[in-house]
């Protein structure tokens, strides 16, 4: 599962029918918006696409994740402008790393995997306070992002 890819059938449950999905995903984004101008979402057959303008790597990841971890979103395409760079390629580059959440995981437990200490697992929840509300109440199926340095 690459970073552009989720599992439809997990997440929040933002809207009934495709028809109320955009404008949905769309208002999702913005309550915690992390940095997206121009902000907008298509939505069809299970794909959202985000389309918008930021000077951050950063917040485009973060909305990407919060697009791909709705209920019903399998696919999302990145139509951001990052300081004149390709998404695609600038998503999936820089110090970070993606994860998705398994059964029995808790931040601390992901902390201990990637850094050595299970105290550390408020760097992970910071970097994805966008997505995960509560470092109690993560979902096997949701993906976040990992800090690397």
């Amino acid at each position: 599962m690459g970073l552009f890819d989720f599992a439809k059938g997990i997440g929040n449950k933002l809207f009934n029918d495709d028809a109320e999905a955009a404008a949905k995903i769309t208002d999702y984004i913005s309550a915690d918006n992390p940095g997206i101008d121009d902000l907008s979402v298509i939505f069809k057959d299970g794909v959202a696409t985000i389309i918008g303008v930021t000077d951050s790597t950063e917040a485009a990841q973060k909305a990407v994740l919060m697009a791909g971890n709705v209920e019903g979103v399998t696919e999302v395409v990145a139509k951001i402008q990052i300081d004149d760079v390709d998404a695609g390629t600038a998503l999936e580059s820089g110090n970070v790393e993606y994860y998705v959440i398994e059964s029995g995981d808790s931040l601390s437990k992901i902390a201990q995997k990637y850094y050595g200490n299970a105290m550390d697992y408020p760097r992970i929840f910071e970097a994805n306070k966008e997505v995960i509300k509560d470092p109690d109440k993560i979902y096997p199926g949701q993906k976040i992002r990992i800090p690397l340095n």
